[in-house]
């Protein structure tokens, strides 16, 4: 976990750097696709998915927690939105996330949830954080200045 920590940490820091760069954050590369914007919308929306499985994972078991991740999206009008208080959010999220694995109880990081739409797949927290670290970095890399 701690490898995982000094990660996000990085990733983090690595990341508040790039509200200073020139990125054009709202323009879409194709109709149907996310902006820039967007897809740290949609890294908001997996980071408050994974934090509420990691805290239930502390205390419960193959539980399902799933999103539609278009529709969140959609929802919460991220291309409307300041790119400085999305960055914001998306930081804060990701602390909190440090805050709860900081501490996590090694005796759940084999607990196990359902983290699909169909068919049930359950994962262990271990599972999760290095599938949540994995997928925040292919986002983050489609970032493009």
């Amino acid at each position: 976990m701690d490898t995982f920590i000094l990660q996000l940490n990085e990733i983090i820091n690595e990341f508040q750097a790039k509200r200073l760069q020139a990125i054009d954050w709202d323009i879409k590369p194709l109709p149907g696709k996310w902006s820039n914007k967007e897809i740290v919308g949609h890294l908001i929306d997996s980071a408050m998915i994974n934090l509420q499985r990691f805290i239930r994972c502390t205390y419960e078991e193959n539980f399902r927690l799933t999103y539609e991740q278009e529709t969140w999206v959609t929802v919460q009008n991220y291309q409307e939105s300041d790119i400085g208080d999305i960055i914001d959010l998306w930081t804060l999220i990701n602390k909190q996330i440090i805050k709860v694995l900081t501490n996590y109880p090694l005796n759940r990081l084999e607990a196990r949830c359902d983290n699909s739409k169909i068919e049930p797949n359950l994962q262990s927290v271990t599972w999760l954080v290095n599938d949540y670290l994995g997928h925040l970095k292919h986002h983050i890399n489609q970032i493009k200045q």
